[in-house]
């Protein structure tokens, strides 16, 4: 007996001359007993096709059929209950092939489609609003001098991408990376200079942007090597900072990650404020940073009435505002006021303050967390508070460094 192989095979249609099957009342399987019917194999010799089994299947008008082919005719069983006529069925091709089909091969990863390099931003010829402004250098001290020129000391910020693999799929910070300078140009570009702030000294083609060299530690070293600060200096570092993020703030911006590492101290005492790479615009639409990544190339050339979609990220913790943490900021203004409150803190005690992630999410401090501030305790609370109840930077709350 040759293996059984299960066909599924189309009825006719109620006008065909096939006998009609019998079904039991429940319309389980119903075994049938039919005479041999003869069948010209593919030898031309006649065998004899018998059908053992139908199985009602989910489609309508169709049925499993499972088929053996014998030399001899197989007699019926005593039990059956089908009609004696033959059931005609249409000579199907049977054979199927033993060999075994290959595999089908692995689907092959999609292409993998580099983002624009953040390097493309100083690319020649380099846009009008990122050259440099005139005379750059006028409020620098040169730290030599020639007959024919004058030698300046500078910092160059050149983009610098990661590139890895992960899971098979390519993985790369380059749209991060061209965002953040993206910021950090529009701030150097369109914020008029101010002391307290790095100048810009213009762009070099195919490397990246130049800046003012900023001396002295920044002030998270300045206090972890307790150093202290007279009352005096601590109103004079407060003034300055207030004045730098409320010259920022009234051109539109905000400085995004305002932390002890983007402040330096100059040997001179004049406190500068750096790192602009998380600046987003006061009348941008901010999305999340779990949300799609916005592309940072489509707003080189945008139109005045165009509005830019903008992601606000977390910063340093812990003078990131809870509103950030939670992904819910909508005024990144009145965030760098909490991140002020926090550098308060820190300049108030000369020493560095922590908070724990998840009570800063729901805008909780330490109950003695205030403890000892005598001098800016007021205005840390202040700044301290829940986004809707939060004191805004104002240029009128300066100290008077008289008293």
């Amino acid at each position: 007996m040759h293996a059984q192989h299960p066909h599924y095979h189309r009825s006719q249609s109620h006008t065909s001359s096939i006998t009609p099957l019998s079904l039991t009342p429940r319309g389980a399987r119903t075994p049938i007993s039919i005479p041999a019917t003869p069948h010209l194999g593919n030898t031309g010799t006649h065998s004899t096709m018998h059908v053992k089994r139908i199985t009602l299947t989910s489609k309508k008008n169709w049925w499993m059929v499972e088929l053996d082919e014998e030399d001899q005719q197989l007699k019926p069983p005593a039990h059956s209950f089908v009609s004696s006529d033959a059931t005609m069925y249409d000579d199907y091709d049977t054979h199927v092939d033993s060999q075994p089909h290959p595999p089908s091969p692995p689907a092959s990863p999609p292409p993998y489609n580099p983002p624009r390099h953040p390097g493309s931003i100083f690319s020649f010829p380099i846009p009008a609003t990122y050259c440099a402004p005139p005379n750059p250098t006028s409020s620098l001290a040169p730290i030599a001098n020639g007959s024919v020129s004058e030698l300046f000391k500078c910092i160059v910020k050149k983009p610098e991408i990661i590139q890895l693999e992960i899971n098979d799929e390519m993985q790369s910070n380059a749209n991060d990376v061209a965002t953040q300078f993206l910021a950090e140009l529009r701030v150097y570009t369109t914020v008029p200079r101010h002391r307290n702030l790095p100048a810009f000294l213009g762009c070099l083609e195919n490397v990246g942007m130049v800046l003012e060299f900023v001396e002295g530690p920044t002030l998270y070293d300045f206090i972890k090597e307790k150093r202290t600060l007279t009352p005096a200096q601590r109103k004079d570092l407060h003034n300055q900072l207030l004045d730098a993020l409320t010259h920022l703030h009234a051109s539109g911006l905000s400085h995004g990650d305002l932390s002890m590492l983007n402040l330096h101290i100059m040997p001179n005492g004049t406190l500068k404020l750096l790192d602009f790479g998380r600046s987003v615009a006061a009348d941008s639409i901010y999305k999340s940073p779990d949300a799609e990544p916005v592309d940072p190339f489509a707003y080189m050339t945008r139109a005045p009435a165009q509005v830019r979609v903008e992601q606000i990220h977390p910063g340093t913790r812990p003078f990131s505002a809870p509103e950030i943490l939670r992904g819910e900021c909508q005024d990144p203004r009145l965030a760098d006021a909490y991140s002020f409150g926090m550098v308060l803190m820190c300049i108030e005690r000369c020493a560095l303050v922590d908070v724990k992630p998840w009570d800063q999410r729901r805008d909780m401090l330490p109950f003695d967390f205030f403890d000892g501030c005598e001098l800016f305790g007021d205005r840390i609370r202040e700044y301290l508070k829940p986004w809707d109840e939060r004191r805004r930077l104002r240029r009128d709350d300066m100290f008077s460094l008289a008293d």
